[in-house]
């Protein structure tokens, strides 16, 4: 009867922790976006470091508050390559890349920050033709800032300090204990519905436990 109790009181427990909702943060970041050949933005899958656009793409940069790429607002100008780049024309060994960088707007600004009094910068980038899209940016948007993790912190001066840190309810930046908490990018997130990593791990734990109680209650008959 014991063990019987043990292991309703175990399936309870792992029901519990499958149930619990899965508590969302809401993060202030630089979100990347891309544009192949005149196509709509398309949140990007890897970061400006590394990204290699042709000639002839859209780079968008965007500041806001977002809980990651299902809700994560687009530059609000379109990848307008013509429009950005038209005048402008293609040389030896180089490519344009369309830069649209766009600084949201108060309500997404840092505590004690103001976003730029001009909210969208547009470029043409001329840059050689192996250049990243971090090498677009900085040809239109000086100066940036990253972290000791590469991540893009701050375009053109903007925000001055922190970086991709958790947003309270409330809209104040969590300290999470201090420690930066990178932003949701599109490698992180789940495109899944079922119980996270975590809500596994904590179930397979839970199992373990009340296993190891059955065969001590076994063991004292």
């Amino acid at each position: 009867m014991r063990a019987a109790g043990v292991t309703a009181g175990v399936l309870l427990t792992l029901t519990g922790v499958a149930a619990a909702p899965a508590q969302a943060a809401a993060y202030r970041y630089w979100s990347f976006w891309e544009s192949d050949g005149g196509k709509p933005w398309a949140y990007a899958t890897q970061g400006p470091a590394t990204a290699r656009p042709a000639d002839g793409d859209a780079l968008g940069f965007r500041f806001a508050i977002s809980n990651g790429t299902g809700d994560t607002s687009q530059p609000s100008v379109a990848p307008d390559f013509r429009g950005i780049c038209g005048g402008v024309e293609k040389k030896d060994g180089t490519k344009r890349i369309a830069v649209v960088v766009d600084f949201g707007g108060p309500v997404d600004a840092p505590p004690g920050e103001t976003p730029p009094e001009k909210l969208i910068k547009v470029g043409c980038a001329e840059v050689r033709e192996d250049a990243t899209g971090a090498e677009a940016l900085a040809a239109v948007a000086k100066p940036l800032r990253y972290d000791s993790a590469a991540m893009l912190c701050g375009i053109a001066g903007y925000p001055a300090r922190g970086c991709g840190e958790p947003v309270a309810a409330g809209g104040d930046a969590g300290d999470a204990g201090g420690k930066k908490t990178p932003a949701p990018t599109a490698a992180r997130e789940s495109d899944g519905g079922g119980p996270s990593v975590g809500v596994l791990a904590g179930g397979a734990a839970v199992l373990a436990l009340g296993g190891a109680a059955i065969w001590k209650a076994r063991r004292r008959r």
